[in-house]
């Protein structure tokens, strides 16, 4: 019977390799110890990270919004009974929408001192103002918002500007459901296009107001601006 290498004279027997059991906590350390300069830089950016920004929130951030909520409270007053100088540019005293604007940018109340702001400047014929101003606001796509996009629309109407105009006034109506806004911009928007000699998007401006609007105020007068651009029923 043959043998086996390991039965064959001079061959040593294999012997078995043992090894070190390792303790997975040992590489933890190792790896941190590596690693603990690192670790340390990282988890100190994190803590001030956000040591800074409850900071921010709570020392600069909202006392900053307190304080520009409390600066509306006149230019508001003048503004609701018509005095736009006083709302616009303060009283001596006390600040108006422009300054707010600026002073507390970043923050809802100076948001919304842009588009007070606007409509003062457009009541006072200051339509390169308005236009900023208006510009400036971010209402989004709330009721507020495309109202401000129907008032830019105005002003670059008056500023002679048709076609900026009725993009504007596209955003303005962009709301179907809204009885209120919708058709009020879509008559002006019918006008603008009368003005840039385009009957046919006019016509159709005011027909949405005749149909889609019966009850508002415009509709109204729709069938008497189509019966002018030749449009009878």
């Amino acid at each position: 019977m043959a043998n086996s290498a390991r039965n064959l004279p001079g061959v040593e027997k294999e012997t078995e390799t043992v090894y070190p059991e390792v303790n997975p906590m040992d590489n933890l350390t190792v790896a941190y110890e590596k690693n603990k300069k690192m670790i340390s830089t990282v988890t100190t950016v994190i803590l001030v990270v956000v040591v800074g920004y409850f900071g921010y929130m709570k020392m600069y951030k909202e006392p900053n919004e307190t304080k520009a909520n409390a600066a509306m409270y006149w230019p508001q007053l003048y503004f609701q009974v018509d005095s736009l100088n006083q709302a616009l540019n303060g009283d001596g005293k006390n600040i108006g929408f422009s300054k707010i604007a600026q002073k507390y940018s970043g923050t809802p109340a100076g948001n919304l001192a842009h588009y007070y702001a606007g409509i003062c400047y457009l009541k006072m014929g200051d339509n390169a103002k308005a236009i900023t101003s208006f510009q400036a606001f971010d209402g989004g796509s709330t009721m507020l918002g495309r109202q401000a996009a129907g008032m830019l629309g105005l002003a670059y109407l008056e500023s002679g500007n048709n076609e900026k105009a009725i993009e504007s006034f596209k955003k303005a109506t962009s709301e179907k459901e809204d009885g209120l806004i919708t058709p009020m911009y879509l008559y002006h928007m019918g006008m603008a296009y009368q003005a840039t000699n385009k009957a046919n998007e006019a016509k159709e401006a005011f027909k949405r107001i005749r149909d889609e609007y019966p009850r508002s105020p415009q509709a109204r007068d729709m069938d008497k601006e189509l019966a002018r651009l030749g449009e009878v029923n």
